[in-house]
């Protein structure tokens, strides 16, 4: 396997226009508050809108569920899944692998469902060549501070990891240009309510519509006479 640190890779997928649902990428700084953003705009969403659970081979912090917050996997398994091209992408991000499963997205799209992918901004820009109808949404903090402090009050790394962490912030957040919505989240509520917005939005575009109301549609135009 050849050194991955810091690089992406990126497996050919079928082209956007065969799949009927749209393809989010969402990024973010760490701590920014991406995860629990996604979690309560999706408890109060439709069936439509999934997210995509990504592989990793870093272990469950508190609270998080194999299958529901990532597919926990070795690095062996995770390697397998590499050489038979499992993976729509796949990275090292500091000491652990990260991957989505090229099916299981390509699946949810053909089915209709709009699919989120939580992704840094390298596999964002590796995803939108291959699907450029993508739709990317930054998340930023409200500052630099702030950042630090939701780091610190998580307790799960120590002074150096978090140094570590906010150096690669400042990378991460460079990339906010290349994203098509962008998001400051300093009251939570508000956030939330803004980032429900842009897939409501979407969801009513005049295609989308047209084929979730095809028959509705077709009533309200028959020839009555």
């Amino acid at each position: 396997m050849p050194d991955v640190n810091g690089e992406y890779f990126i497996m050919t997928v079928t082209p956007a226009g065969s799949a009927h649902g749209t393809l989010y990428i969402i990024s973010a700084p760490s701590g920014a508050g991406k995860t629990s953003l996604l979690h309560a705009v999706l408890e109060s969403a439709g069936d439509e809108l999934a997210l995509s659970i990504s592989h990793t081979t870093r272990s469950p912090r508190p609270g998080e569920v194999d299958g529901r917050d990532y597919h926990f996997v070795d690095a062996d398994r995770f390697r397998e899944m590499i050489d038979t091209g499992d993976f729509l992408e796949h990275a090292r991000v500091f000491d652990y692998f990260y991957g989505t499963s090229r099916a299981g997205v390509e699946a949810q799209l053909k089915s209709g469902q709009d699919v989120i992918l939580e992704i840094d901004w390298q596999g964002a820009a590796q995803v939108r060549r291959v699907l450029p109808g993508s739709v990317g949404i930054f998340i930023l903090p409200p500052s630099r501070a702030a950042l630090e402090d939701r780091l610190r009050d998580r307790g799960q790394d120590d002074a150096a990891v978090i140094a570590r962490r906010m150096q690669a912030a400042v990378s991460e957040m460079s990339h906010y240009g290349e994203y098509d919505y962008l998001i400051i989240n300093d009251v939570f509520a508000a956030a939330r309510q803004e980032l429900a917005a842009i897939f409501q939005c979407r969801q009513l575009q005049l295609p989308a519509q047209q084929q979730r109301h095809a028959a509705l549609l077709g009533d309200l135009l028959a020839s009555t006479g």
